[in-house]
């Protein structure tokens, strides 16, 4: 259904200390640089809070979000226009209210990604010099959606998810924090870039539509069993839903046909794993490079991915940090292939995330979603509230996404939607 949030109030909430004068210049890392101007999003659904008013929890939140700054100070500065660096001058973070005019399960039903945007204080590609947004969503019914904006450009997905779990568990009344560890331009220094990461009309082209898939932790395991069954080694979850997916989408489109088309599948790969000395999850950055297979369509896909993904290791990343540029590689092996046209699959995995770790004293979510991405050829993959399905938010032409959704076999597979 179609969303109706009318927006309350407005205000810029600030870090409750000052940053030091020797952190006020945030260095942007050589993976930042590359990373395009957008956000990641997430929006965080509670049930209506008993014995609370709704006035008390904002007042907890915008302080909680003031006190989280101080270990997150440069989501509070602003961006500099070459992109180079974060001035961390405390300018602070917008911190919307909004009253959304429906009910909470009217939402949780059948999430649509698209009016799910509505609930977040940006738009998702957008040149904002701010990096951190919130919108504090009061739904007729009482419920809660909170929706949060953090830039990629300065932080991955579990940079995100390591500011969120912070600032909760400072809601909550912790005391014991697990501080971010800010090092990412020391391992990977900024460089002069002949070709720079992706601009934003290049990610957001054309007619558009993101759906939701949920495979079952059933589904999941046959998904498994049948890329075990052909393969003789037994793949993860995200390897074999990778391939499943990517297998009808080349049926869905007729990829098979078009000979005169290189196809590449891309999987986001964390390097904080791979990295000597490894580092942990609490390293803020951009922290992750790509894993690119040239598919071959006559062989199952899962020993070709796995390949791939593999061959981001140690090595590989002192490559990165020696001058090794992967998107130059990226496009070396497109231009390598001629002057036919040249299609992306981007598949991304939070599985295993903290997603659900977003309580703030009143309980952990019972649903949280990412919204419409807006990029084409894209697939992220989120574990489903139990833990032990998955759920692919796919975004595809309109075209495509028409061929793609009536695809007897992939419809054998998804979960009928079900109230949350």
């Amino acid at each position: 259904m179609e969303l109706h949030v009318e927006m309350v109030s407005e205000e810029i909430v600030k870090p409750s200390s000052s940053t030091p004068d020797p952190l006020r210049c945030y260095r942007l890392s050589f993976i930042d640089q590359l990373t395009p101007s957008q956000y990641n999003t997430f929006i965080y659904f509670y049930p209506e809070i008993c014995d609370t008013d709704k006035i008390t929890i904002s007042d907890r939140l915008k302080q909680s979000i003031s006190d989280a700054l101080t270990y997150f100070y440069p989501l509070a500065g602003r961006m500099i226009e070459d992109q180079l660096f974060v001035d961390c001058n405390d300018e602070g973070i917008p911190f919307v209210e909004a009253r959304v005019k429906c009910q909470l399960s009217d939402v949780l039903n059948i999430p649509i990604p698209k009016e799910l945007n509505k609930l977040l204080p940006f738009q998702i590609h957008c040149e904002h010099k701010v990096l951190l947004g919130i919108q504090f969503n009061v739904f007729d019914c009482g419920g809660i959606g909170i929706g949060v904006c953090v830039s990629h450009k300065i932080g991955d997905a579990l940079s995100f998810f390591s500011f969120v779990k912070l600032w909760a568990a400072i809601a909550r009344g912790e005391t014991k924090l697990m501080a971010p560890e800010f090092e990412s331009a020391s391992l990977f220094p900024p460089r002069d870039l002949l070709t720079p990461g992706p601009r934003i009309s290049e990610l957001k082209t054309g007619q558009l539509i993101t759906k939701r898939f949920v495979f079952g932790a059933t589904k999941v395991e046959e998904i498994r069993t049948y890329s075990e069954n052909s393969t003789q080694t037994r793949p993860t979850r995200v390897e074999a839903l990778s391939a499943f997916i990517w297998d009808r989408l080349i049926v869905a489109i007729g990829a098979r046909s078009k000979l005169d088309t290189l196809f590449m599948i891309v999987h986001t790969v964390n390097l904080r794993p791979r990295i000597e000395p490894r580092l942990p999850e609490s390293s803020f950055g951009n922290f992750v490079s790509i894993a690119l297979t040239i598919p071959s369509m006559d062989s199952n896909m899962v020993p070709q991915m796995r390949e791939s993904i593999k061959a981001v290791d140690e090595e590989y990343v002192k490559k990165l940090q020696d001058g090794y540029n992967h998107l130059d590689g990226f496009r070396e092996k497109a231009a390598s292939y001629g002057k036919g046209e040249t299609a992306v699959f981007l598949f991304t995995s939070l599985c295993r995330f903290p997603l659900y770790e977003a309580d703030f004293g009143w309980g952990k979510p019972i649903w949280a979603g990412s919204g419409d991405r807006e990029m084409k050829n894209v697939t992220t993959f989120m574990d489903t509230i139990t833990g032990d399905g998955i759920e692919a938010w796919i975004t595809l032409s309109e075209e495509d996404m028409a061929k793609f959704d009536s695809d007897e076999e992939l419809l054998k597979y998804i979960q009928i939607p079900k109230s949350l």
